[in-house]
Order: C-alpha cells, then structure tokens, then sequence
C-alpha cells in the first residue's frame, strides 16, 4: 500500500497528460466520469485535491486498484520507449545538443558550432525532385490519375491515347514543379544576398580583415557600422560613443521600431585601444541557446585582476537587430541555428487549402464510386475468363468519374484568382506569393493581428495636459508654451534656479504649468543626436541655430512623443549622456542638471523614474528633486491625496488615449544620501537582488507632490476602426497578439475599438502558479461578454495545467489580447486555435517577429510597413495597409471560394455524366468493356469541345464587391462551407445520372438503324448539355462567358465537318437536328425550371441584396430632378 502510494504521488506530480490520466482514475473510483468544466463547481471539485495545503498532499494516501495499476505500468513502459526513440533520432541524425559555453576574448574556439548561415529554403539540389513529387502524389487525386496514366503502357489495359491520360498530369505536375522552383530560388537568392554581406573583423594584429555573414564563428570580434544589420548573437563590448552605450533597433526580432539602449561592458570600454582585448586574458560565460529575447544570463571574467562582472541582456546584441548609433565591436557568442532570431522562426511549411482538402475527401468518395460500379458490372457480366482485365478495363472505363482535368482546372483557376487580386485597383500593392490558398480567405474564422505597425501607425502624438483644475489641448497649447517662457522668465530674473519654487504653497497656473512641462522634460531615458555629430544648440545666445535636425533616440516612442511636445512649447532637451542633462529656455539659458540616479520602467513596477540635481551658475549645487512618471494605477497610491486623478485617466482611457501620471518628491541631502547608501548595498546582493533594490526604491515612491496627467494618442492606420467592424460582422474572431506592454496593448485595443467602450475587461497579469492559474480560470468562467487581455507568461502557465479549459473559455470571449507575447508564443497560439477549435485562421503581421505566427496560420498577410519587409516576403499575401484585408477577405475571398466550388462540382459533373452514359452503354451491350466514344472525342470533350465556358465560371460572382463590403454578414455563409459540401456534392451527382440517363436511353430510342448514329445523336446533346448547364450555374454573365459559349461550339462544328467522326449525311438531316433538341431539352428544360420556381419562392440572401440594391438605385435616380 505504501508502495502504491508513493507512485501514485509520483505520477500526480508529472505533466499534463499524466495529471488527466489521475483525474479520470480518480473519476473511475468515484463510480463515473464526469462532463469535464460542465460548470464552475466541477471545475473547482476537479481541483479540490491540488488546492489543499503541502501537508495534506502529503500524508494524503491513495488506495489503487488493478486497473490503475496497470495504467501507470503502461505509461511508464510507454513514456521510457519514448525517450528511447529520441535517443536513437537524435544520434542517427547527429542532432547538437544546446550547452552553455565560455568563449575566451581573442581566442578561436576548438569546438565547433553551427555555420552562421541562413538557409530558409525547403528543398536543395538533390531533394528537389523527389520532396516535390511527395507533395503532389500525397494527395489522392494525383495518385490516382498516376496510377490510371501508367496502366496505359500495358496493351491488355488500354483503352485510349497516352496522351489522353499524361497530358493533363504532366502539365499539372510540370507547373508545379516550375513554381516550386521560383520560390525556392527566390528565397535562395534572399538568403545568399543576407549571407553575403560584409562585416569587418578584428584580428590580433590589430587590423580589420573583411569577411562575409557567412564566414563569421563563434569567438570572432566583430565590428557593425550604424544601420548595419547584426549577423549573429553577440556581447557588446565597446563602442565608439564616448557614454559607452548606444541604441538598437530590434523591430525585426519583437516588432518594437522603439529603439533599446544597450551598454558595453565596463572592463573593456575601458581599455585604450582594441588590440589590447587580446593580450587580456578573460573568458564570457553564456547559458546555452535560448529563445526568450528579454533575458539573458552571463558573466565576464577577467582572470588576470580576478574580477567577474555580470551580464545581462543589456550587455547583448541579438542578431537581426540593426545598430543606430555609433560603431559597436562585440564578441560573437551564438551563431545561424543557434541565434534568438532563428530559434523564433518556424520552418516553412507547405500550406493546403480547405477546399483542396475537401475536393480530396470528394475525390475518395468517387474512387469508392468507381469501385462500386465496377464491381456491380463484374457481377452482372460474371467472373469468368480473364476477369481480372475486365475488371481493370471497367475501372478504367469509368475512371472519368474523377475527372483528370480537375486538377488543371484548380491550378489555373487559382492563378486567374491571384492576378485578378493583384490588379486590384481598391488594393494599390498587393502582392499574391502563395498562388495555392486564395479560397481559404473566403473561410476565416479567426484573424490574428499584430498590434504595432499593423492597427497602428507607431506615431505616438501628445493630445492633452491635465493639471486637475485646468486641461489644455491641442487647440490651447499656445497657452502653455507662454506659461512655459513666462515661468522661466521669472526664475531668471530672480536669479534662482528653476527647481526652488515652492512645492507645499498654492501655486500659480504659471508654476504648475512650469513645473509639469520641466518634469516631462527630465523624466525620460531620451538621448538627443544631431546628424552633423555636433551639438550646436549648447551654445548660448539669442540666435541660436536651429537648422540642425535633431533625432531623438529612446526605448519608448511614448517618452519621444513627451520630449518632442516639450520641445514644442519651448523647453528642448539639448544634451544627454550618462551622468548630465541639458535643457533650453525659451530664453536661450541651459540648464544642466546631474543625473544621479535611474529606475528604468518594467512591466512589473510600471513606472520609472529619475534623481536629478541641478548645476547653478556659481557652480553651487541645487536641491535634489525625484521625478516619477507611471500608469495610474500604481502612481494613485503614491500620491498626495486628491479628487480628480481616478475620474480624468477614466476620461481620457475611454478617449483611447494613453495616460502617465507625473508626480515629483523634493529631498533634503541627508535624505538622498541616505538612500544612496542603502541603494548601492541592495545592488551589490547576490541574492534577491531585485526584490531588494526595489524595497529601498520605495521607500522614497511615497507622499509624492501630484504634478499632471498625460495623454497620448497612439495614431491608427487609416480606417482601423471601419475595418475592424467590417470583420467582426462579417464573422471573425479577432485576436491581437503583440509584444507591446498590458497597458499599451489595452489601450490600442480600447482605441482602435477592438474593444467596444461598455465591454468588460478580464486581466490576466503575470501568474507564477498552478493555483492563481486556476483562480484566474474560474474567475473568467463567471463573467460574460468580456475581453481577454492576457499576458504571456501568463498564457504560459495555463497552457502548462489548464490547455483545454484556457481554450474553452477564449474561444468564447469576443476579443482576446496577448501581449508581451514573443514570436514562438503567436505561432503557438496560431496552433491551438487551429486544433482546438478547427478553424481556418489568418494572420496578419509587418515585422520580422510576426513571421512564425504568419507561416503557421491558414493564410498568412504580411503589411509592407516600417518594420522592413520581412512578413511581407515571407507571407502568402502582401499588403500596405490594414484596411485592404476586408477587401481581401469579403471580395476576393468569396469570390475565390464560390468559383473553385462551382468550378470543382462542374467539372465533376462532366466526369459523372459521361460515365453513366459509359455504364448504360455497357450494360445494354452485354457488359462489354468497349469505350462508347472513342479517340478524339474523349480528349475534345475534356478540353477544347467544354472546357472554355467551363472555365469562365471563375468569371462569375454572386454579389459585386460593393454588396460583399455593405453587407459583410454575407461572410458568415462562407465559413460553413455550404458552396461545396456533401448535400450540393450529392445534388450533382443525381443531376448527372438523370442527365446521363436521359441522353443515353434517349439516343437509345430514337436512332435509326447504326450504332454511329447513337453516338453521334448522344454526342452532341452531351455537349449542347454541358453548354447549356453553364448557362445554368452562372449567377453573373460575363461578355468573356458568351464568347467561350460560340468558342465551344465553333470548334465542335468544325471538328464534326472535317474530321468526319459521324455520318455527314445523317448529321444534315432534319432527323439528327430534332433528335438532337428534344433529348437536349428534356435533360436541361426541368433544371431551368427548378432554379426559376427556387429564385421565386426561396430565393438566396444574395439574390435579395442584388435586387434591394437595384431598386434602391432606381428610387433615388427617379427622385433626382
């Protein structure tokens, strides 16, 4: 029993799979399995047992019985087999196992690692041919018509010309091929243009060899020029920028174009030269390979002094990233496969449409059809003699049932649709790359989006300043700018700083102005740079020259937007490095202040702020003034008390605006050196060190003096909003997955109106346990109608114990936000939906991050933006902006998926038709395996004699792209694939055996005495038939539809006059004319009478819509004067 026990606890404590195997043995020995999360208090019994206290687990005891027993044995048996196997791949494919390393400074290292290379394509020279076959030949249609086409080179078998079969399979095999290899010559040519470029490398000699991306090793020393692009994952350290920092653009690595600051380390920023890196002797300490882009664990040793400093992700540069200021020399530490930017990129993948799967399942059905038929004729006919050939020969005979010239059909169909998309005028630059999937943007159901660069523009605009009593805005903001010079006006002309004005007596409107405007102008981590390289502007004077443009480099667009707003009304930061900070007055005085202490913002304080002191002019040193700025709802604790905070940020959220309070805290010497000694012991900790600064920061984060309230508008693509509505009544489930902050990814979604002003909001903050997971699910099950805004370690952690559950209840939510979401995570998530639910899904995305994300959806859009074009080359579909992803979808892809349906049902019913001509004629001449038509009737019936009017189908529509974008509810059909499905696949089929039937028995009735009048009776009322039912299925004539009617027909006469397949005296005849119309007529006139009565009684939404819109257009023209 203590044995049991024991194992049992061991297996309660594994991973998912094994804690649902213990919750249905539990459920088992309680006597019945219960409907799991059926309500909330099933949800919280299942976790009755995990959520009592460490003590009672364990001293809890379990009685198990035979069955359970076994189950775990099994488990066990199942999961060492497992890890067994992967062993075995792993050796035989000689996989590298990721390991952290210690590279040492100047030195090559012996052990190898991956090649810097980047390689995206999907096939090399070798694996072409055979990998692209696979592709088409996995796809029972193709293999089926391979196997029909090679049963042709056996005499006994063959029933027609060889090129009645391989001509339609080696075309369709052949274009595909040829795309195959333009894309994958392309991507090659991408990828050697990205491993070709010139990097310059620091050899002992002190001289800089040129090498290319490709050559680069770990241990190189590597130097990256501004706006190059980092080639691998690199420490940073040195740079040409005296503060020894500089900044990074990362947009293709987190889809943030802010810029990040990064810092060299200290012991070699140092040094004097950069030949000395290889006469000191240290080591870097990196952890093995990662995928997570916001942290990283290392150390520099340098062993000679005995000195170890650590680094973090501050230290480091990520490969893709692209430098933007000053020269950085950095030590590559992870190369190719083993880069951040690679390990978050997936694998291309083969993308099938849902239409191409259905049309499979389709074709399955009518190979079990052919079968049928077949073996119902063996039986009539007997198996005897040589029946084995018969019943080859019947099989081929009935082999048009699934029509070889589906395939071809489909391919060229889907290459009309991508060019009609990209002559789009509505859609100025969009760029069809995956020319197999244009139906499945006819079927979405669920569109995930990026948030930055894709709903918005990245343009971060300063809207209002809230003092509490007064507000200005754009319209007042000359108000602001005369406060601002009357303020330090004032303070010059008393000859006292700027920072002693009172800070506990009423003040003026002036001095509140004054010092909310200065405290925006100190409390950022904003760095000015002027592209002459020069600071003109620290030069004092009325004249002063403002013809240099100044570009402000931040990790926050929302600090530059601040910055440039104070600029505007007359305080400019002028200067910045690491220890000082200069601003000018309106009356062309600088004032320096000394930085003294920075807390950067996170996501977890959500605030940051700053310590300044200002320099007075008789070189005395001024007071010591905290500065803080953060959300709201942090900062309302640590402020005075007031009545206004809570209500305006309320305000100025529903005005999707984003808003920072900004408050200050003047301290006394004493009581900053105080500090400062507490501050600098907490971060010398080894341990806890975070946990500890951030105690000694709080204890000056408290009474502070409330300054003002900020708001900040985020600019939205054009017709965001419009867009956004469109696709929610259209159907669509829309997420937005993005690396953004909570609180920025809220208030975009607020903004944009992805969330509606009355709609709930449920948080999921950051969740460090199995328990707050499960909270956090229960809490969420209780509320209705709510979006979703969830972390992504939260995501993390539910997906880690409650997969299903999570997934239950964010299908269901209208609106679901991800954020701090990396790009492993978006395409993770692109998964689970898919599998979960089995949706089709759309992604939409323009940086580098959303790539995965992009290949791992259905369809996959990439917006031409800021952010490069990396989304939009590695996209199915390219844009430039947002809004022309409703046209996408509600014009093109509707029409896209109503004419490959129709398409693939017709050409389907022409196969059909002539088979059960084929039978009919077989059965009535003793089951004979003799082809009714033989030679060139066969291959003109496929092709010149139907398939032009049978190919303008994909001319037709069945509402105008004005109807589609009025009336986006018309979407909502399409996702339910109603166009193409098993009851309109039926309908054909019993189409095409009262057609067949008719036409057959017909000529059957009414030839005369030769069996060539049969066939020529029965062919030519076959053709008539096929062109006529055209004429049914349109719903939209073209002029382009009318001509390939008359093409058809033309070439049909001319082949019955000069080819002389049937008797020409008898096709003169009034006979062959009125035989013709009347087998003609009976097989078409009953349809065209149900379609009438249909339309008049049970019309279709579309046809309403038509018919709405027309006599709406005709009542306003009439009421026109």
């Amino acid at each position: 029993m203590k044995t049991h026990s024991v194992y049992f606890v061991y297996i309660k404590n594994m991973d998912i799979e094994k804690e649902k195997l213990n919750e249905d043995l539990q459920g088992q020995a309680a006597g019945g399995i219960m409907m799991h999360a059926a309500v909330d208090g099933d949800f919280e019994a299942d976790e009755s047992q995990y959520l009592l206290s460490d003590t009672d687990t364990e001293t809890r005891t379990f009685r198990m019985t035979g069955t359970q027993k076994l189950c775990c044995l099994s488990y066990c048996v199942r999961n060492c087999l497992a890890r067994l196997c992967e062993g075995l791949v792993n050796c035989c494919l000689r996989r590298r196992q990721l390991a952290a390393r210690s590279v040492r400074v100047g030195h090559p290292t012996v052990e190898k690692f991956p090649a810097n290379v980047i390689r995206n394509q999907k096939y090399n020279f070798i694996t072409f041919i055979p990998l692209a076959l696979f592709e088409q030949f996995k796809m029972f249609l193709n293999l089926y018509f391979l196997v029909m086409a090679t049963s042709q080179f056996i005499p006994e078998l063959r029933i027609g010309y060889l090129y009645t079969y391989w001509g339609p399979l080696g075309f369709v095999i052949m274009v595909t091929l040829i795309r195959e290899a333009v894309d994958d010559v392309r991507r090659w040519q991408r990828d050697k243009e990205v491993n070709q470029q010139k990097y310059k490398k620091l050899t002992p000699q002190g001289a800089q060899r040129t090498i290319t991306s490709a050559n680069i090793r770990v241990g190189d020393l590597i130097f990256v020029e501004k706006d190059q692009r980092v080639p691998a994952d690199v420490v940073f350290l040195r740079t040409t920028e005296a503060s020894g920092t500089c900044f990074i653009r990362t947009d293709q690595l987190d889809g943030e174009t802010d810029w990040k600051l990064r810092l060299a380390v200290p012991v070699t920023q140092k040094l004097e030269t950069n030949e000395e890196l290889f006469s000191m002797d240290a080591t870097v300490y990196a952890e093995k390979p990662q995928k997570d882009i916001y942290n990283f664990i290392g150390t520099f040793n340098k062993h000679d002094t005995s000195t170890e400093e650590s680094l973090s992700v501050e230290n480091t540069v990520w490969a893709d990233s692209v430098v933007a200021s000053g020269r950085l020399l950095g030590l590559v530490i992870y190369t190719g496969s083993e880069t951040r930017a690679v390990m978050n990129n997936a694998a291309p993948r083969s993308k099938v449409g849902l239409l191409d799967l259905e049309i499979n399942n389709l074709t399955k059905l009518l190979f079990v059809a052919v079968l049928g038929l077949t073996v119902v004729m063996m039986l009539l006919k007997g198996f005897s003699g040589p029946w084995y050939r018969y019943f080859f020969r019947f099989m081929l005979l009935f082999s048009y049932i699934i029509p070889i010239s589906l395939r071809v059909n489909l391919d060229v169909g889907k290459a009309f649709y991508s060019w009609v998309i990209h002559r789009d005028k509505e859609m100025q630059g969009t760029v069809v790359r995956s020319t197999t999937i244009p139906e499945e943007l006819g079927r979405i159901t669920y569109l995930l989006t990026d948030k930055t660069g894709t709903l918005t523009q990245n343009e971060m605009v300063f809207k209002i300043l809230h003092l509490g009593t007064v507000a200005y805005g754009s319209d007042t903001f000359d108000e602001v700018t005369a406060h601002v010079a009357t303020f330090f006006g004032k303070d010059s002309s008393s000859g006292q700083g700027a920072s002693a004005t009172p800070t506990r007596m009423r003040r003026t409107v002036v001095t509140r102005v004054g010092e909310a405007v200065k405290a925006l102008a100190l409390c950022h981590n904003v760095t000015p740079v002027y592209e002459e390289g020069v600071n003109p502007a620290l030069e004092e004077g009325d004249e002063i020259q403002t013809s240099h443009s100044v570009n402000y480099q931040a990790s926050s667009p929302d600090e530059v937007a601040l910055v440039k707003w104070t600029e505007s009304v007359g305080l400019p930061l002028v200067h910045r490095d690491l220890t000082t900070l200069t601003l000018r007055t309106p009356q062309g005085k600088m004032l320096t202040y000394t930085v003294l202490q920075i807390f950067p913002f996170t996501s977890e304080s959500k605030r940051m702020g700053i310590i300044v002191r200002e320099r007075m002019e008789d070189e005395s040193s001024g007071q010591v003034v905290l500065y803080m700025k953060g959300a709201d709802t942090v900062m309302a604790s640590m402020v005075e008390y007031n009545d206004w905070l809570e209500e305006e940020c309320i305000n100025l959220a529903q005005k999707g605006l984003r808003t920072l309070v900004v408050a200050r805290k003047v301290l006394t010497t004493e009581q900053y050196t105080h500090f400062e000694q507490r501050y600098n012991a907490a971060k010398l900790s080894v341990t806890e060190r975070g946990s500890r600064v951030a105690a000694v920061v709080e204890t000056l984060e408290c009474d502070l003096e409330l300054l003002c309230l900020t708001g900040v508008e985020d600019k939205l693509q054009t017709n965001v909003k419009q867009t956004l509505e469109l696709l929610r009544n259209a159907g669509m489930r829309i997420w937005m997955l993005t690396g953004d902050k909570l609180e920025t990814a809220t208030c975009i979604a607020k903004s944009s109106r992805l969330v509606s002003p009355n709609q709930g909001l449920h948080i999921m903050g950051s969740l460090g346990s199995r328990r707050e997971a499960h909270l956090e699910l229960n809490a969420l099950r209780r509320k209705s109608d709510c979006a979703l805004i969830i972390k992504g370690d939260a995501l993390e952690t539910c997906l880690q114990y409650y997969e299903h559950e999570l997934m239950d209840l964010a299908v269901q939510c209208p609106v679901v936000v991800v954020c701090r979401c990396s790009p492993t995570q978006k395409a993770a998530v692109v998964r689970l939906i898919q599998r979960h639910t089995g949706k089709r899904t759309a992604a939409v995305g323009d940086g580098g991050n959303d790539v995965s994300m992009i290949q791992a959806a259905d369809a996959g859009v990439g917006i031409v933006g800021k952010e490069g074009k990396q989304a939009s080359l590695a996209a199915d579909f390219s844009i430039e902006q947002f809004q022309h992803i409703a046209r996408l979808c509600l014009v093109h892809g509707r029409n896209s998926y109503k004419r490959s349906a129709a398409l693939s049902q017709f050409v389907m019913h022409r196969g059909l038709i002539i088979s059960t001509m084929q039978a009919i004629f077989s059965s009535i001449f003793y089951f004979s395996s003799v082809a009714l038509y033989q030679g060139f009737l066969m291959v003109g019936y496929a092709t010149i004699y139907t398939n032009f009017p049978v190919f303008s189908l994909v001319l037709d529509q069945d509402v105008s792209p004005a109807i589609a974008l009025t009336y986006p509810e018309l979407y909502k059909d399409l996702t339910k694939g109603r166009s193409l499905s098993y009851k309109t696949f039926f309908v054909w089929v019993l189409i095409s055996m009262y057609q067949g039937g008719v036409l057959m028995y017909g000529a059957m009735l009414l030839f005369e005495d030769e069996l060539i009048h049969v066939v020529s009776i029965s062919f030519t009322s076959l053709i008539l038939t096929e062109l006529l039912m055209v004429g049914l299925t349109v719903r939209t004539w073209h002029p382009l539809m009318v001509v390939a009617q008359f093409i058809s027909l033309g070439f049909y006469a001319l082949s019955v006059i000069f080819m002389h397949y049937f008797d020409w005296e008898f096709i003169k005849s009034k006979d062959f004319f009125w035989k013709v119309l009347v087998i003609t007529l009976v097989s078409c006139l009953p349809l065209y009478i149900l379609k009438f009565l249909r339309r008049k009684f049970t019309p279709p939404t579309y046809s309403k819509l038509e018919e709405l819109n027309t006599f709406g257009s005709s009542s306003l023209t009439q009421q026109q004067p």
